[in-house]
C-alpha cells in the first residue's frame, strides 16, 4: 500500500499486478504458471471474437474447453480415477494433485469475462496485462468474491480514491479480519472439538455435543467466507475498486430461495446468468424448467469440491427449492418461514462437513438419537457454558443488528450531542481496536483453519 500511494497515477496499476502475482506465488509459485496461462487463453479468445464474429461461438467453445479441462484436470482427476479405481479396479495408481489456490474463483472470472464479450456486453480488453491484473487482484482471486469484468472495466482504466473510499476500505477490512480472526476461528475450535473428523469419536459423542457442535460450525462457515468477502471488498476500496457484495445476511432468510439470494451472491448469479438463464431459466415447461435446476445445482455442488457429498448438498437444496416452487410456495409465513430455512439450511452443512459417508451417516444418525449416544455429556456441558456469551455475540454477528445500529446512531445524533460524540469516537476507534484484537487472536492461536480455499 505504501509503494502504491507514492508511484505516480499510471503506474498504480503495474505495481498493483506485480505485487497481486507475488502474493498468489507464495502459496506455490508453480501455480502462477496456470494463472498465465488461463488469463492468456482468455485474452487470446476474447480479441478473437471481437475480430470474427462469424467464427465467434468457436472461440467460446475453445475458451471453455481450455479453462474448464484445466479446472477438471486439477480439482477432479483424484475424484474420478478414485471412484473408477473403486468400481472397476483403474488405474491401478490414483495420480496425487495438487488444487491450485483460488483455480475455481478465477476461472469463473475468466470465463464470465468471455461470454461477455461473446454477448457484446463488454468490449475485449486489448492489453493482456490489464487482464491479468483483472484475474489476479489479490484482493479477492484466492477467497472470491466472483467479480465480473463488467464490475471493474471502468475502474482499471480509471479510477479516484477518496477519503472516505479510504476509511470504508480500512473499516471494512478490519471488521473481516476480526470476524475471522477471533470469531470464525473461534467457532472452529469449538466445532472440532465436539465434531472431529474421526469415526471413533463421532460415535461416542453426545447427542447434544453434535447438536452444538454443527451450530458452531454454521456459524464458523459464514463468518468465516463472508470475513474473506468483507476482507476483499475492503482491501479492493482501498485501491479504488467497488466490489459487489456478496453476503446479506443469509441466515435472516424467510426461504431456502431466499437464503440462495443471500448467499454467496457472486456464485449464485454467475449460475443464474450463464447456466440457468441460457438453460431456459423458469420461462418453460415444467419438465424443463425441473431439468435445468438441477443441472444448476449439480453444478453447484460439484463447484464447491470434488467429493459426493458436495453433489449430495447441491441436491438436497433442490428438492427444497422445488418443494417451494410447486408445493408449500407463498405458504411460507413470518418466524416459521425462518425457523423453516434455518433449519433445512443446518442440516445441509452437515452434509456439506462431511465428505467421508460413514461419518456423514453417524452424525445424521446420532443427531436424531439413533445408535448408542448418550444425550449430553460432562464435556459438552463445559464447553457451553464457557462458550455461551461467545455464542450469542457470534449470532448477533449473523443478523441486521450491528449494521442497525450504525445507520441509527448518526440520526439520533442530530438531536443528541451525548449519541453524536459515541457514533463519532466508535467510528474513529473501531478499525484499530478490531485490528490489534485480530492481531492478537492471531498471535495467540496458531488454529487457523481456512475453508474456502479448497475452493
Amino acid at each position: 500500500m505504501i509503494i502504491y500511494t507514492l508511484v505516480d497515477d499510471t503506474k498504480k496499476n503495474q505495481v498493483l499486478l506485480i505485487f497481486s502475482l507475488i502474493f498468489y506465488s507464495w502459496g506455490g509459485p508453480r501455480y502462477l504458471i496456470l494463472l498465465l496461462v488461463d488469463t492468456w487463453a482468455s485474452w487470446w479468445f476474447a480479441i478473437q471474437i471481437t475480430r470474427h464474429r462469424k467464427q465467434a461461438k468457436h472461440y467460446l467453445l475453445g475458451e471453455c474447453v481450455v479453462l474448464l479441462g484445466l479446472l477438471g484436470i486439477f480439482k477432479y482427476t483424484v475424484f474420478f480415477c478414485s471412484n473408477f479405481h473403486a468400481w472397476f479396479g483403474i488405474p491401478k495408481v490414483i495420480p496425487q494433485i495438487v488444487l491450485p489456490i483460488g483455480i475455481s474463483f478465477y476461472t469463473f472470472q475468466l470465463l464470465s469475462y468471455v461470454i461477455d464479450v461473446y454477448r457484446k456486453e463488454v468490449k475485449a480488453q486489448p492489453k493482456f496485462w490489464k487482464l491479468l491484473l483483472y484475474s489476479s487482484l489479490f484482493h479477492q482471486c484466492i477467497a472470491g468474491p466472483i467479480v465480473r469484468y463488467e464490475t471493474v472495466a471502468n475502474e482499471i482504466e480509471h479510477r479516484q480514491v477518496s477519503q472516505s473510499d479510504i476509511y470504508e476500505g480500512i473499516r471494512r477490512f478490519c471488521v473481516g479480519l476480526a470476524k475471522k480472526a477471533i470469531l470464525a476461528n473461534g467457532c472452529a475450535s469449538v466445532a472440532d472439538t465436539l465434531l472431529p473428523f474421526q469415526q471413533s469419536a463421532l460415535q461416542n459423542q453426545a447427542i447434544t455435543g453434535l447438536w452444538l457442535g454443527m451450530l458452531f460450525y454454521m456459524l464458523q462457515i459464514y463468518l468465516d467466507f463472508s470475513a474473506y468477502s468483507d476482507m476483499a471488498i475492503g482491501m479492493g476500496r482501498m485501491v479504488g475498486f467497488h466490489y459487489l457484495e456478496n453476503f446479506n445476511y443469509p441466515y435472516m432468510a424467510h426461504s431456502v430461495q431466499d437464503f440462495w439470494r443471500k448467499w454467496h451472491i457472486s456464485l449464485s448469479t454467475f449460475f443464474r446468468d450463464y447456466v440457468y438463464i441460457p438453460l431456459g431459466g423458469s420461462r418453460c415447461s415444467k419438465t424443463k424448467f425441473i431439468r435445468n435446476m438441477t443441472i444448476v445445482w449439480f453444478l453447484t455442488g460439484m463447484w464447491h469440491g470434488a467429493s459426493w457429498n458436495y453433489i449430495l448438498w447441491g441436491l438436497y437444496y433442490l428438492v427444497f427449492l422445488l418443494l417451494e416452487r410447486f408445493v408449500y410456495g407463498n405458504r411460507l409465513r413470518s418466524i416459521g418461514a425462518h425457523i423453516y430455512t434455518l433449519f433445512v439450511v443446518y442440516i445441509g452443512w452437515v452434509i456439506f462437513r462431511f465428505e467421508n459417508g460413514s461419518q456423514l451417516l453417524t452424525v445424521l444418525a446420532g443427531m436424531i438419537g439413533m445408535g448408542s449416544h448418550a444425550f449430553t455429556s460432562m464435556q459438552v456441558h463445559t464447553l457451553f457454558l464457557e462458550n455461551i456469551f461467545f455464542l450469542l455475540f457470534c449470532i448477533l454477528a449473523c443478523t441486521y443488528i450491528g449494521k442497525a445500529i450504525r445507520h441509527l446512531l448518526p440520526v439520533i445524533g442530530k438531536s443528541n450531542a451525548i449519541i453524536y460524540t459515541i457514533y463519532t469516537w466508535g467510528e474513529l476507534l473501531l478499525p484499530p481496536v478490531l485490528l490489534i484484537l485480530s492481531v492478537l487472536a492471531l498471535i495467540g492461536n496458531s488454529y487457523n483453519p481456512f475453508l474456502y480455499f479448497q475452493f
